[in-house]
């Protein structure tokens, strides 16, 4: 009896110990199956990339571009890009503006009414001040236009302007500051050692030229060219860009792109867009001169194309942008503070006026 019952616990015990087995076997078996089944693993795999993946979507669209250019050499790189617009072929659709005179402009920039705009380098400094960084500069897009012309043959270099009178426009702005600083640096003052006159407009000045009141004087162009197209006997005595070099070791900067703060973060791409844009419209001016200048006159950035056309290699335009442009545009800047600090807008702008697309 003892015995018989013996076997019965020795069986029941065998059996809880096979039946505990089988349940760790099942358990660790579905374990395993769950880490490497391939159709679980895929499902995971895509729930997780699901989960995960940052869906990137397509930058905006700007509803517009407003473009604000000058006539003048600051606008003339613009004509291509502003005729494709009109024609249909651009990548973007733009509204471009063509003023007279830069205050047109600043009261746009003020208000905030524009995207994009050519401007002179120093009131972009004066705007992006006045506007506490609501406005960038993105890329310098004229370098100097300044000429001194004479109808005669005495002036070859900086120096011989010694002891005369000089005829110009521009007083309070770059001109006057670009030519003060060239006589200083050939040690000439300007103060004591030569007599400017400064009359108000280009157009006075080239008159006076052309009828040979006047013989020594300092443009920019276009009205250089219009001047010796009209009087043979006036020449460029003195090219200001090649003077400024000499002396400062930079490019002499007179124009330049700003773009909208806001517009250049909420819409990269489409600034970018533009910049390729205007690229090739300043690369097509340079290459093709006789299409470029008749551009130019429909655009109404300078009256007769072909004085656009004789114009065109003297203006110097250009596009350079990003960290190649600060130098020369700091440069500029840091001369017509030292001369006069209001040129500039009170005080010299710092980094973040710089937009390098970074």
């Amino acid at each position: 009896m003892k015995k018989t019952l013996s076997l019965i616990l020795s069986l029941i015990m065998l059996l809880t110990v096979l039946t505990l087995a089988s349940c760790q076997t099942v358990s660790d078996d579905t374990t395993t199956a769950a880490q490497t089944s391939p159709e679980t693993t895929a499902a995971d795999a895509t729930e997780a990339d699901t989960t995960d993946a940052v869906t990137e979507e397509p930058e905006a669209t700007p509803d517009r571009i407003r473009v604000f250019t000058l006539m003048g050499p600051t606008g003339m790189g613009m004509a291509k890009l502003i005729s494709d617009d009109k024609n249909g072929t651009s990548q973007q659709d733009y509204t471009f503006t063509v003023a007279s005179a830069p205050d047109q402009i600043s009261a746009e920039v003020i208000k905030g009414s524009f995207e994009i705009a050519a401007v002179p380098v120093n009131l972009a400094s004066v705007l992006y001040n006045k506007t506490e960084g609501k406005i960038k500069l993105a890329g310098v897009n004229t370098l100097g236009v300044l000429y001194v012309l004479e109808n005669g043959d005495t002036i070859n270099s900086a120096a011989d302007l010694k002891g005369k009178t000089i005829y110009a426009t521009g007083q309070g702005s770059n001109p006057e500051y670009t030519l003060r600083y060239i006589l200083t640096k050939n040690n000439i003052d300007p103060d004591k050692d030569v007599t400017i006159e400064y009359l108000a407009e280009h157009a006075e000045l080239a008159a006076q030229m052309v009828s040979g009141s006047v013989t020594l004087g300092m443009l920019p162009e276009p009205n250089v060219t219009s001047v010796m197209v009209q009087n043979g006997d006036v020449r460029i005595a003195l090219d200001l860009s090649k003077e400024w070099k000499e002396v400062s070791g930079t490019e002499l900067v007179q124009g330049c792109i700003i773009v909208n703060a806001e517009f250049a973060e909420k819409y990269p791409a489409a600034l970018q867009k533009f910049l390729d844009e205007y690229k090739a419209s300043v690369d097509f001016v340079n290459s093709n001169v006789d299409e470029a200048s008749a551009l130019i006159e429909e655009a109404g950035i300078v009256p007769k194309a072909a004085i656009a056309k004789k114009a065109i290699p003297n203006c110097n335009i250009v596009l350079i942008t990003g960290e190649e442009m600060k130098a020369p545009v700091a440069a500029m800047l840091d001369v017509l503070y030292t001369a006069e600090a209001k040129s500039v807008g009170g005080k010299l702008p710092d980094d973040g006026f710089y937009y390098t697309g970074k």
